[in-house]
């Protein structure tokens, strides 16, 4: 195979401190990097220091924020992320039991969506 990995994600959001804060307190996701050149501010975060990483951009000219639809997260206690997601104010749906395991869908303040799926067995 000649690609092993995918490494990074890019969410556009409108405000990238406003989204830093939902990501690392809201989701408890670290930040990699935040680094700026001149205009432009890299903000990538991820859970933990390892795997794929989210980077949070601005959009790119033609390009709008909340654009970025269906990314699948884990988590071993889903619902206890949907409890702390709903007390941030975020609209979460499920969680739901279904065929293939327990999920919730939500997204961020500028409407990326994402699925949380739970880890182990159902």
């Amino acid at each position: 195979m000649m690609i092993s990995q995918i490494g990074k994600i890019t969410a556009f959001v409108a405000d990238q401190d406003r989204a830093k804060a939902f990501y690392v307190d809201v989701l408890g996701f670290a930040v990699r990097a935040d680094n700026v050149w001149g205009d432009n501010r890299w903000l990538e975060v991820g859970p933990g220091e390892a795997g794929t990483a989210i980077i949070l951009h601005a959009p790119f000219p033609g390009a709008s924020a909340g654009n970025l639809a269906g990314v699948m997260v884990n988590s071993p206690d889903i619902d206890k992320v949907v409890a702390r997601l709903r007390d941030a104010g975020a609209v979460v749906d499920g969680p739901t039991d279904e065929q293939w395991g327990r999920q919730a869908t939500f997204s961020d303040p500028d409407g990326n969506s994402f699925v949380l799926v739970a880890d182990g067995p159902r």
